[in-house]
């Protein structure tokens, strides 16, 4: 499972928390038709064979991949292997005061340094010292001041500010 390898959400203590765009997979051994790739909707669920509409958002992979396994258990299937894998994290956000504003892919190990010079650098005017995160694994998020060297997860939003300057 790809999870171990990647940094934990800010609030996930027990692991990644899925949210809306992350790509997962989920595979039931020796169920091929069971096996699907889903994008999690902006309703923060997934439509899943025999279940409907499955909850992810809020929810480690492990918790769906155990949810998923209490309702095929019996009614579908005797013992289901189930294994939830994501394989690709929602994108995080880059904006204000850079050349190139928008969404990018999520990638180990992200900064708010690599994040800027993703958006190909701060612009001329841009408060260097004053670059905010404003946090996507929380509704109702507010900005936070943080320094070049602090994580970024998937769904963040970087801001830089204007210097007064």
């Amino acid at each position: 499972m790809l999870v171990g390898l990647f940094p934990l959400s800010a609030s996930a203590k027990g692991g990644y928390v899925l949210g809306p765009g992350d790509l997962i997979k989920i595979q039931v051994f020796e169920e091929e038709d069971l096996t699907i790739e889903a994008r999690v909707e902006d309703t923060g669920s997934i439509a899943y064979p025999f279940i409907g509409h499955v909850k992810v958002r809020g929810r480690t992979p492990k918790q769906v991949q155990d949810n998923i396994t209490k309702h095929l258990k019996g009614p579908y299937l005797v013992n289901p292997v189930v294994t939830v894998s994501i394989l690709e994290y929602r994108p995080f956000f880059v904006n204000g005061k850079v050349e190139k504003p928008g969404g990018f892919p999520f990638q180990p190990g992200m900064t708010v340094q690599k994040a800027i010079a993703l958006a190909q650098g701060f612009k001329k005017r841009a408060d260097r010292e004053r670059v905010l995160i404003i946090r996507g694994n929380r509704s109702g998020s507010k900005p936070v001041k943080v320094k070049l060297s602090d994580r970024v997860y998937p769904g963040d939003t970087v801001v830089v500010n204007r210097s007064f300057w």
